[in-house]
């Protein structure tokens, strides 16, 4: 039998998704199916409230590194606009979201954890925006969420630079809503999502839609067929590479 990458329980109204890839949670095509199928199991569980988090050391690392430069242009587009869609799943879905990033958030991971309506970040954590740096640029509703979340400096600042930030200086950015101790991410996520799911749904629900209904342009925009990855250029393979060798 496979390993499951992805666990999901739910216990008192609150689901919990938790990632389990290792070693860095990192997207591929295999992952990024099975994340799509629990995020259409959620829309059908309709939840209370979910907890999205990690595992080990890391929440995500994002795409990985080792497998997407390599994959054939097609299998590339595809994973692209899965990409899309589950960010704007998890961006647009009606019940509250609670991140609770557990570890390191890197690239797409960091734009997974933005997805949250509360934020949770562990002290130890580094946390960036590293597309540029490895020569992948961001789908469109990678970015438009990254927009819309955060102001336009620290936008500029993380997606520009693309460096790793500490804990602190992600709260500061507005990345996290809190930062606790490690071991306590999961439990203050829990915390905060039993207090999130006892708030009216319906009510919730359309206050949600009306703050983020931007997205929805760009998703729609996304999937209308204008949207190809950039992931096979050269670019992304060898600056990919320098990142994945250098000293750690």
């Amino acid at each position: 039998m496979a390993r499951e990458s992805i666990t999901v329980t739910t216990e008192d109204g609150v689901t919990l998704v938790q990632i389990d890839h290792p070693p860095a949670n990192a997207m591929d095509p295999a992952l990024l199916s099975d994340a799509l199928a629990v995020l259409d199991r959620v829309r059908v569980d309709d939840p209370g409230a979910v907890v999205l988090t990690g595992s080990g050391r890391f929440f995500s690392g994002g795409a990985d590194l080792r497998v997407v430069p390599s994959l054939p242009p097609a299998e590339q587009a595809e994973m692209a606009r899965g990409i899309n869609a589950l960010f704007a799943g998890w961006y647009e879905l009606p019940r509250p979201v609670v991140t609770a990033v557990n570890g390191h958030a890197v690239a797409g991971g960091l734009i997974l954890a933005l997805c949250g309506d509360v934020r949770i970040g562990a002290a130890s954590g580094q946390y960036g925006l590293t597309e540029v740096r490895v020569g992948i640029p961001y789908p469109s509703v990678a970015l438009a969420v990254v927009a819309h979340e955060l102001t336009p400096s620290a936008t500029r600042r993380l997606a520009l630079t693309a460096a790793l930030v500490d804990s602190a200086t992600a709260l500061d950015l507005g990345v996290f809503d809190e930062v606790v101790d490690d071991e306590q991410v999961l439990p203050r996520g829990l915390e905060v999502a039993r207090e999130l799911a006892a708030l009216p749904p319906r009510t919730y629900a359309l206050t949600k839609q009306r703050l983020r209904g931007g997205v929805g342009d760009v998703r729609e925009r996304a999937f209308g067929g204008s949207e190809r990855a950039a992931w096979a250029t050269e670019e992304a393979g060898q600056f990919a590479e320098e990142y994945l060798d250098r000293p750690r």
